[in-house]
């Protein structure tokens, strides 16, 4: 009888244990230390271990190490509980990408310049006229076959269509919104009247979803604007001589933008079902 015969091994129906995955501590301890200087236990859990394992084992290690590894905004989202799927398709918007938003940021900053380099009697127009169109872009590149990147994977993806619109217009507008607050912050000297831009936003971004149920999700958008600068156009036109501010941002056109993006949400809700059908690459 050999060295190796006579010391104590692991027994057997601790190794198949092991092998599986399932044994439990204190005798796992005891089975590592003891499978690294026994030669005769590791032969044994070799031939009791599935042959198939390690490849199967290597191959999760493979598509691992190969996944794509999430960026910053998408990692912030796992963490806060979103789901993977999810998440990766809400970092995917194109509208968030750091070049969209530094152009944002940019025509904003060239905006402020612009407004606060006025004379005292000048206005807040151009601000107040641009500030509700970049929702409104942003809005117009999150989603569709001709801007997203993504789209074939958004619409194999397990959800629906009008909820993903949903979640990307929310995640858009609050970068939007953001960044257009921020810039309002820099003209403290307008009071209230540089806030006036909001309602107009809320209604040409729910006015362009509604449309775009059946105009698709650029052509609607598109629309809206123009119909947004001829509207202001018509306005300024209008106006007596008397009057500084566009009709648009006194205290009418605000009851007037906060139901019009009121009535705009209630035909989208009841449109819903029509953005799945609009999931086509024709559209």
């Amino acid at each position: 009888m050999t060295y190796e015969d006579r010391r104590w091994h692991v027994p057997e129906d601790d190794l198949r244990a092991y092998a599986r995955g399932g044994l439990e501590a204190p005798a796992l301890w005891s089975a590592d230390t003891h499978l690294m200087a026994c030669a005769h236990c590791r032969a044994v859990l070799a031939d009791l271990g599935d042959p198939v394992a390690p490849d199967a084992g290597w191959e999760r290690l493979d598509a691992e190490l190969d996944a794509p590894r999430p960026g910053l905004l998408e990692s912030l989202l796992l963490r806060l509980g979103v789901r993977d799927h999810t998440a990766r398709l809400l970092a995917a918007t194109p509208a968030l990408r750091r070049s969209w938003l530094g152009a944002v940021t940019a025509v904003l900053l060239l905006t402020v310049a612009v407004t606060v380099g006025r004379t005292e009697s000048g206005r807040l127009t151009f601000f107040l006229a641009l500030a509700p169109l970049l929702p409104l872009a942003g809005v117009a590149l999150s989603y569709g076959p001709r801007m997203d990147p993504t789209y074939e994977m958004a619409v194999v993806a397990p959800m629906h269509g009008f909820r993903l619109l949903m979640i990307r217009t929310v995640a858009v507008l609050t970068a939007g919104l953001g960044l257009n607050g921020l810039a309002t912050l820099a003209l403290p000297g307008y009071g209230l009247l540089a806030l006036s831009w909001l309602l107009p936003a809320l209604a040409l971004t729910a006015t362009a979803l509604a449309l775009s149920a059946r105009l698709g999700p650029v052509l609607a958008p598109a629309l809206t604007g123009g119909g947004w600068l001829a509207l202001l156009v018509t306005a300024d036109a209008v106006r007596s001589g008397g009057q500084e501010t566009l009709a648009p941002f006194t205290a009418a056109g605000q009851g007037v933008s906060a139901a019009v993006a009121g009535l705009a949400a209630g035909l989208l809700v009841l449109l819903r079902d029509r953005f799945d059908l609009s999931r086509d690459p024709a559209v």
